[in-house]
């Protein structure tokens, strides 16, 4: 979420998304049933770690206990009971937190306040641009984290279990690559090599899942908040397609592998998720084509949503998933709109017409309010409300 809220479509094609100084000024059916599925560059020559063909679906199966979120015939479920997600952004408390400024009371304080609020799950970014906790070289390589990261991590995850909030962990945003950044390109260089993608993987995502594995509160990745802000302009780095799509493929293979937890790429634009549009760049066979094995793959996609784009797309709480040519084999969810609601509707009636045309959640942008698109008071009447007409799909029993 960033300054693309509020720019007209013409960024879409020749700048991006602004950081968090444009994005924030700084940065239908019975309670307890389910709901409806949705149906509606360089050579690339390193291996990632598992080997293609691996098993990995079936070793994400061997981290699975009975309060993961995990999938049933497309829909999110717990146990076997399903589970809409009745969440919200919660990006972070204090920019780049995690290895600097963590307070573990407020996160307390907080999750503590959404629970009370019929709330089950967030969004929560463990790094904002990769300025602080994530040791990476001026060539793009990852040795690890600091310590002071991890602990701070060890806290958060503590914290999101004792409260029962399932956490959307996203790993990066477009915001790492932007020009202006500290060591902006740094993480551009990253994404470019795939020996620096392997880095990533082996020195800091593989030791993130071996530590945190064990939490069924850690339900999913989002691999790269909005990476179209990253690919569409010489500011945000250029990246090729192609090279996302590379570390796409090897981040959701490593995932598959150590842990239970889910995948998704946050997409600015619904229209990278659809292959009637754009072009799905994070489809089955795009990431497959990248790394030969089955588990390369997301499980789910989660579509942004802010009402400058109605000129040019139906407003998709109002329209089944399928419209927009999304993949009906996998559950779709709302990853952030607004906290205001969309234009001529409450958050309210938001959440309930997402929910009657099939999407399996919404996650308005946000619970704490670091932007202009609200907080808590704007979020909480709508959360209360799906809570109280669908409160065992909300907290299965």
């Amino acid at each position: 979420m960033n300054s693309h809220r509020i720019l007209p479509i013409l960024a879409l094609l020749s700048c991006c998304r602004c950081g968090i100084a444009a994005k924030k000024s700084n940065p239908d059916t019975a309670s307890g049933q389910p709901p409806t599925a949705a149906s509606g560059t360089p050579i690339h020559t390193s291996s990632p770690n598992p080997s293609p063909n691996s098993n990995s679906n079936s070793a994400s199966q061997t981290f699975l206990n009975s309060t993961n979120i995990s999938l049933k015939n497309g829909v999110f479920v717990v146990g076997d009971k399903p589970i809409w997600i009745n969440g919200a952004n919660t990006p972070w408390h204090l920019w780049n937190e995690f290895g600097s400024s963590f307070d573990a009371n407020w996160w307390t304080n907080h999750f503590q306040t959404m629970r009370g609020k019929g709330m089950n799950a967030t969004r929560v970014w463990i790094s904002c641009d990769g300025q602080v906790g994530i040791n990476i070289d001026a060539n793009g390589m990852v040795s690890g984290a600091s310590d002071l990261y991890w602990s701070h991590l060890d806290s958060f995850f503590q914290i999101a279990k004792a409260n029962k909030i399932y956490v959307n962990v996203t790993l990066m945003s477009f915001d790492h690559f932007k020009a202006g950044r500290g060591n902006f390109q740094s993480w551009r260089n990253l994404i470019n090599s795939d020996a620096n993608i392997d880095s990533y993987i082996k020195n800091f995502l593989t030791p993130l899942l071996t530590r945190y594995r064990d939490n069924p509160y850690l339900w999913s990745f989002d691999l790269l908040n909005e990476p179209e802000w990253a690919s569409n302009s010489e500011s945000g780095g250029s990246l090729a397609w192609d090279n996302l799509e590379h570390y796409f493929a090897r981040a959701a293979l490593t995932i598959h592998a150590n842990s239970a937890a889910l995948v998704t790429v946050g997409m600015g634009v619904i229209k990278y998720n659809s292959d009637q549009m754009n072009g799905n760049k994070v489809s089955d066979a795009a990431l497959q084509e990248k790394v030969n094995d089955s588990a390369a793959k997301l499980d789910f996609y989660s579509v942004h949503w802010y009402s400058w784009m109605e000129n040019w797309w139906p407003n998709p709480m109002y329209t089944p998933p399928n419209k927009f040519g999304l993949d009906g084999t996998k559950p779709a969810i709302i990853g952030e709109v607004s906290a205001h609601g969309t234009t001529g509707h409450t958050l309210l009636s938001d959440f309930e017409a997402a929910h009657t045309n099939g999407w399996q959640g919404i996650m308005p942008w946000t619970s704490n309010g670091v932007d202009s698109n609200g907080g808590i008071n704007e979020v909480s009447p709508a959360i209360a409300n799906f809570f109280a007409k669908y409160p065992l799909l909300v907290f299965p029993q």
